[in-house]
């Protein structure tokens, strides 16, 4: 599932589209060279025709990159917010030249990192597991947050989202750049049993795979079960439930945009097309239609 290069992913993206947004789902900045990702973001937003790449910089909750790249395991905060740092200070340059100084790599001195985006600057998202620190991380820095939810009641993560609200108040953060955005596992199909049917084998696939890894138990269906039901976390059934439980979340969370992770342990392409157009022309009418009769 994971990519190991997001911006090469996202340039072949750009040239196969026009109009859509691009974004990762998540850049692991704290052990990859925030200078390379924003170089090759940059690259993407000029193949793109400028203005519809994204950056969304996480730390990640996978940790193989830590060996596999020579980086510490106790240092993960502090790799984090310091590349952080180094990420926000090139794409808020005036110019092409950049001086940055911290501990875990070495300092620019009036470097040039190039290209730059076509508008100047690319937006930057952080993204979460649901940390209360991330929260407060963002709201400091003004930065809009991206919630990756993954398992339990999604709900639960609205008091992180005040918290990040709160944190982008008290820093005098107010504008339109304080946002949030929800990611869940999810797939929608013409019923809910179809749906159910689809998804299963992928994600059983991908917690037997992860399991090995990670020494996780055998995957269990009542869970999945469970967790494609209101309240759970996986957004899977047919275009009305879906959209529900999206208006239902932003009651809780405010939030403007919501991804749907549904390509997980290799679905069918015909499953994933046909769940992307429902999105679309179904759910989202559906959503809109829902809020503006609140």
């Amino acid at each position: 599932m994971p990519a190991s290069s997001p911006g090469s992913v996202i340039a072949a993206a750009a040239a196969a589209t026009k109009q859509i947004k691009l974004g990762s789902g998540a850049s692991i900045i704290s052990t990859d060279d925030p200078v390379r990702v924003f170089q090759q973001f940059a690259i993407a937003d000029a193949v793109s025709g400028g203005g519809r790449v994204e950056i969304t910089a996480g730390r990640g909750s996978s940790v193989e990159t830590f060996p596999l790249f020579g980086y510490d395991l106790n240092d993960y905060d502090r790799l984090y917010a310091e590349k952080l740092d180094l990420l926000m200070t090139i794409n808020n340059s005036k110019t092409e030249n950049v001086t940055w100084s911290g501990t875990v790599r070495p300092s620019l001195d009036e470097l040039a990192v190039v290209p730059r985006p076509v508008n100047g600057s690319l937006p930057v998202w952080v993204a979460t597991g649901g940390s209360a620190p991330s929260s407060v991380r963002a709201g400091k820095l003004g930065l809009p947050i991206s919630y990756g939810i993954i398992g339990g009641a999604p709900a639960r993560f609205a008091p992180l989202a005040d918290l990040y609200r709160a944190s982008a108040a008290q820093a005098g953060h107010t504008g339109g750049n304080i946002k949030v955005s929800v990611a869940t596992l999810g797939l929608i199909a013409p019923t809910k049993k179809e749906a159910l049917e689809r998804f299963y084998p992928g994600w059983y696939n991908l917690n037997i795979v992860m399991g090995k890894l990670r020494g996780w138990p055998a995957p269990d269906k009542r869970q999945f079960l469970a967790q494609a039901d209101f309240p759970g976390a996986y957004y899977v059934g047919d275009p009305d439930e879906i959209a529900q439980r999206i208006v239902d979340l932003h009651g809780h969370m405010g939030h403007m945009r919501h991804f749907l992770q549904m390509d997980i342990g290799g679905l069918p392409q015909e499953h994933f097309l046909e769940s992307l157009i429902l999105l679309a022309t179904e759910v989202k009418p559906r959503v809109e239609r829902l809020l503006a009769g609140k």
